[in-house]
């Protein structure tokens, strides 16, 4: 069976294929054209991993300059020049205030809903295509429809759908329980696209040893991480922030945003090197620690680093140096206290994989940006078949910078799709 739904002018029919983020926004720019919108999403609500984003606050954008934020985009960053001069970081804040959700700044730039709740943003996207008429229909898209090099309409369970447009805004393939599964490369791949290699990105690391489950749990603060290349020497990430200890390795903001600069990570080996005391140097790290070994110079090692360490660090930091935990501290030698000090300032943590992609924040790879035009994220191989979020091969460090890649080009594909 094909269904039309009937418009009342000469406007264009634009299905947009997932209820997310680029799918909302994707699907509201095309109908405040005035195109007849269709959108089409699998779960019975939307803008299920928008919800969750952020841990339930919803990092919305990052309010920097262009230069800044393309700074911040590991992937294909100059694809998305037009795309965030089109419709920036300023809009965003401005079209999510305008529907009634006030927002904040924070740390590193990161803009939040005031109220802390993602389920706020949802609610602003979702009632906006709701009052500008966009049809929205809980069916999973089976295929999108192409005849003679264009896209005609989409394929679900119940019948086709004709339409002169088609937005795909799948996602990726992380967090694959809010419907996430890949969908999007496949209707790419089957339109004749070239899919890069998928994996995850902004996702936990796994350590190997037994170091960070001793740990499990304990979080650090204005902390330095390093990331080295074990075989060419070669420091790969450096940043200054927070993470944490797990019984499979390490995560946090820190750790999330080094994963995206972790290439090959099965065939090349990554060493975490972490700086517990950024402020100070190793003279002044280790005068620190003849303080508190002269204050406490008559306890037994295990009982005298309080004032120097959180209290679950300072039993595995112990081991590390091959110290007796029942030692006195008067009797800690002087190479025992260097090598503490070593360990202090580049605590390390050999790294072996990430965690599952469906751990993941976000899916590295997509559809190859050779293969869209960057001015209307239109396909180059199949006309009316457009590409906005996360389904394409662009992916940025944590803080706000995906979504607003997400908002900027499905701006694009809806603004392009609806006229």
């Amino acid at each position: 069976m094909t269904f039309t739904i009937k418009k009342e002018t000469d406007a264009p029919h634009v299905a947009v294929i997932g209820g997310g983020a680029a799918g909302m926004m994707a699907a509201i720019t095309a109908a405040e054209l005035g195109a007849c919108v269709m959108l089409f999403e699998r779960n019975d609500r939307m803008g299920k991993k928008l919800r969750i984003t952020g841990k339930g606050r919803c990092n919305v954008t990052n309010d920097c300059e262009l230069n800044e934020f393309l700074q911040n985009v590991p992937t294909n960053p100059r694809f998305l020049y037009t795309a965030l001069t089109r419709f920036s970081t300023a809009d965003t804040k401005a079209f999510f205030e305008g529907e009634g959700v006030p927002l904040k700044t924070e740390r590193g730039k990161r803009v939040f809903p005031v109220s802390d709740r993602a389920g706020d943003i949802v609610s602003a996207v979702d009632q906006k295509c709701r009052a500008l008429g966009v049809h929205i229909l809980h069916e999973r898209v089976q295929t999108v429809l192409i005849e003679n090099d264009t896209a005609v309409g989409v394929k679900t369970a119940n019948g086709t759908y004709e339409a002169d447009a088609v937005i795909v805004c799948t996602g990726g393939r992380s967090y694959t329980q809010t419907g996430s599964d890949g969908d999007g490369y496949r209707f790419a791949k089957e339109a004749g696209h070239t899919i890069t290699p998928i994996a995850p990105s902004l996702v936990p690391l796994v350590a190997e040893g037994k170091l960070c489950a001793s740990m499990q749990g304990l979080s650090l603060k204005n902390v330095a991480l390093r990331i080295v290349d074990t075989a060419s020497g070669k420091t790969v990430y450096d940043d200054f922030g927070e993470m944490m200890f797990t019984h499979f390795g390490l995560t946090g903001p820190l750790v999330l945003s080094a994963s995206a600069h972790l290439a090959d990570i099965g065939s090349r080996k990554y060493e975490a090197r972490i700086d517990l005391k950024p402020a100070l140097d190793e003279k002044k790290l280790d005068a620190r620690i003849r303080q508190d070994f002269e204050k406490y110079r008559n306890r037994d090692i295990i009982n005298a680093l309080d004032d120097l360490l959180p209290q679950k660090m300072i039993a595995p930091m112990i081991a590390l140096c091959g110290i007796d935990p029942r030692k006195k501290v008067h009797s800690v030698t002087k190479e025992e206290r260097e090598l503490m000090v070593k360990h202090l300032k580049a605590l390390s943590v050999p790294i072996v994989g990430f965690r599952p992609i469906n751990e993941a924040i976000i899916t590295r790879g997509g559809v190859s940006v050779r293969e869209i035009d960057p001015k209307t994220m239109q396909s180059k191989l199949v006309r009316g078949l457009y590409f906005a979020g996360e389904v394409i091969d662009v992916d940025a460090y944590t803080g706000g910078f995906n979504l607003q890649i997400a908002f900027s080009t499905a701006y694009l594909a809806g603004t392009a799709a609806g006229t």
